[in-house]
């Protein structure tokens, strides 16, 4: 005979105390966030209805309606509609235990009561603001996550986005009066009268009654929740997106000098848009940047291996501390397994990278004849290489290179961030590779005879990673293969052994769903990421750096839950420069920015890879 607890012993229901117990109790506290933010969203919805739409026909407190004073609405009114933007505002700061949101939604939900009770005289809507307060002050120590990085520019991308809500939601509260609004005004006169509200003036529609009132406080309650919102996020203590400090620079160098043959992506943790978390011993470094609440690592920790599960810790405790969703971009096959190990995320194989070593490397034979007929062909047409030291160049080379590579970017934004560093030229880079190709013109332009760069970072002492490929667009097409051919054939010289090209995302999923016998799913995996490389460049990095011959080394995104997996891949394309959620700065303002502190492109032509 088996023993049971007592509850059930006594024939009473399985669970039926505990199950009791937590419904008293309450949620448990680390899902109170996710909770009070859905709330908080919906409190918010409730409020602007409230503010826009006067009565519900259908309300029970519609004759209570009639005997408070109607002087009161048009105020109630406005503060209603302001309390539900706000909350909506909040949810997501709530969501993510925002000390501050926090702070704001108490303030904000016994003004969303009083309105909710005073104008649409709703019980029901007071209540679930009291409700929602309710678990806010209980659990205020689960609301205690520090502020996000940010940049001031977060001001006028606030204030873009809410003039445009603004105008839309002003829209809607000029016309839901139809049966107070005197004549019959067009789409022009409303939104005129929209942004006249929303600066406080009068508008060219005219309301009977109370309406005119009410339409005024409103529209003017949007204009100055706007202008409010705009002007602290542009005043408020300003929490800067981190970089690496001299001092993290030398340490990470130090760590590099050491280890950096462990990873192709170790020389990229020295760019300088991004943050460093070291270990207790310092003997390893985790560097990250933030993009959208995300904490985004790329590739493997700098330094020992052993060391490695120190910074880890690190990392997720700095994670924690800002309730950042942690994530790794990029990192090896031993990288994964120790992230794993240690945090009890999940890894997902996300693509190759390309790596040829130079010893085996040779343009003869038949799978490196269209190749070497490309480069014949060029050369033929007098272009020539040269392959140095940055270290080797002189100040005025170096300065033309660097205004060549600017402008021959691809896209209007730069793009990197994994397998980027984010400069040319650096005094402290003296050890990175550089190949150019130049062709003499009987009219030289504003760079001379130059025409492409290839651009190489160091991979331990005896390897390089490839940084960026930039080329004159005018230029004969396969100037990047024209260069990494160079480059292989000249790396003997500088004692590189090992060249690691481009990460060719989903490599494995392309390879193997063009063979013969794969199966539907991958055969249809693989017709949709064919259909992605119309905008993004997948299949046509595979089969470019498949020309070289190289051996493919698998690299993953590590993450906390499936659920992140969408927000991750949208940081990281952000990250990458490939989606722009802020107003970037104008062309000339960005070329006045010091080299330094330039984001670098890590992009491919991609009229070489396509007329390869």
């Amino acid at each position: 005979m088996s023993v049971r607890i007592d509850g059930e012993l006594s024939g009473e229901v399985p669970g039926g105390k505990s199950r009791a117990r937590r419904i008293l109790r309450g949620p448990r506290p680390e899902a109170v966030p996710t909770l009070v933010s859905r709330a908080a969203a919906l409190v918010g919805i409730l409020d602007i209805a409230a503010g826009v739409f006067p009565r519900f026909r259908h309300s029970r407190m519609h004759a209570l309606a009639e005997v408070l004073p109607g002087s009161f609405g048009p105020f109630a009114a406005a503060l209603s509609l302001s309390a539900g933007v706000l909350l909506l505002l909040l949810a997501h700061g709530l969501k993510r235990r925002k000390r501050r949101a926090w702070r704001a939604a108490v303030a904000l939900l016994p003004a969303g009561a009083v309105a909710q009770f005073a104008y649409r005289h709703s019980l029901a809507g007071m209540l679930i603001a009291v409700v929602l307060l309710l678990p806010l002050l209980r659990h205020r120590n689960e609301f205690a996550a520090l502020p996000d990085p940010r940049s001031r520019w977060r001001a006028l991308t606030n204030f873009v986005l809410m003039s445009a809500g603004s105008l839309v939601l002003g829209l809607v509260i000029v016309s839901v009066h139809p049966h107070r609004t005197i004549g019959n005004p067009s789409l022009a006169d409303r939104l005129t009268h929209v942004v006249y509200g929303l600066f406080g003036f009068e508008g060219p529609v005219d309301y009977a009654g109370n309406a005119s009132w009410t339409v005024a406080f409103s529209l003017g309650a949007l204009g100055w929740i706007t202008a409010v919102t705009t002007i602290y996020l542009a005043f408020r203590p300003e929490h800067p997106a981190a970089r690496l400090t001299e001092e993290d620079e030398a340490q990470l160098r130090a760590l590099l000098a050491k280890h950096g043959h462990r990873d192709s992506l170790g020389h990229f943790a020295l760019r300088r848009d991004k943050a460093v978390v070291f270990s207790p011993s310092g003997k390893a470094a985790v560097t990250y940047r933030v993009v959208s609440g995300v904490m985004l690592a790329s590739g493997d920790p700098i330094g020992d291996v052993e060391a490695w599960p120190g910074a880890i810790e690190r990392f997720m405790d700095e994670a924690k501390a800002h309730s950042w969703t942690p994530a790794v971009m990029g990192c090896s096959e031993t990288g994964g397994e120790v992230w794993t190990r240690e945090t009890g995320l999940d890894a997902l194989e996300l693509g190759d990278e390309a790596v040829v070593d130079v010893a085996d490397f040779s343009l003869a034979g038949r799978a490196m004849r269209n190749v070497r007929q490309m480069v014949k062909r060029i050369e033929r047409a007098g272009y020539e290489t040269r392959v140095r030291r940055i270290r080797d160049l002189s100040d005025g080379e170096l300065e033309r290179i660097r205004r060549a590579a600017d402008d021959w970017r691809g896209t209007d934004t730069e793009r990197g961030f994994s397998m980027a560093l984010g400069r040319v030229g650096d005094p402290a880079d003296g050890d990175c590779l550089i190949a150019t190709a130049h062709k003499q013109d009987d009219e030289p332009g504003e760079y001379g005879d130059l025409k492409a760069i290839l651009h190489f970072v160091p991979w331990g002492k005896d390897g390089v990673s490839l940084d960026l490929m930039r080329r004159d667009r005018s230029a004969d097409p396969g100037m990047n293969e024209l260069l990494i051919v160079a480059a292989l054939q000249a790396a003997p010289k500088f004692g590189v052994t090992k060249v690691s090209l481009n990460f060719a995302m989903f490599r494995s999923a392309l390879a193997r769903g063009e063979k013969i016998g794969a199966g539907p799913v991958l055969r249809a995996w693989r017709g949709l990421l064919v259909f992605l490389s119309r905008w993004f460049q997948i299949e046509s990095l595979y089969k470019f750096n498949a020309k070289f011959q190289p051996r493919w080394e698998p690299r993953f995104v590590v993450y906390r839950n499936s659920a992140d997996l969408p927000r991750i891949g949208f940081a990281a394309m952000q990250a990458e420069g490939f989606v722009h959620v802020a107003l970037p700065l104008p062309r000339f303002l960005r070329r006045r920015r010091a080299a330094a502190q330039r984001p670098c492109a890590h992009a491919v032509a991609e009229h070489d890879m396509r007329a390869a």
